[in-house]
């Protein structure tokens, strides 16, 4: 009786870690699965939500999901003089680096 219980706890550690992160798909992430794009698998975007996570806030996260329907709002940002919007397009070209590195393959 006491195995069984280890058992079931053990396969019980090992299978919540993964069922969470399969429910609680980022905005980067849906935006990506959302996105037409070629190689927009769920291994892919859910490598470049990581890498989001590691780099972005969420609010960050979530502007930077619009690109992804909206380049063009990605181009004005980029062009942009205001300085709120010079400091997140760093974050964001940091992010971009960070999600080449961890995601290339």
């Amino acid at each position: 009786m006491t195995r069984l219980f280890l058992a079931a706890a053990v396969t019980a550690s090992l299978l919540l870690p993964l069922a969470a992160t399969a429910v609680a798909a980022g905005p980067i992430e849906k935006a990506c699965l959302n996105s037409d794009r070629r190689g927009a698998s769920r291994a892919m975007c859910n490598c470049i939500q990581e890498a989001a996570d590691m780099t972005l806030r969420g609010a960050d996260q979530r502007r930077a999901a619009k690109f992804f329907s909206d380049p063009e709002e990605a181009q004005q940002v980029r062009m942009s003089d205001r300085e709120s919007d010079n400091a997140f397009w760093d974050r964001y070209k940091a992010f971009g680096d960070s999600a080449r590195a961890l995601c290339a393959g």
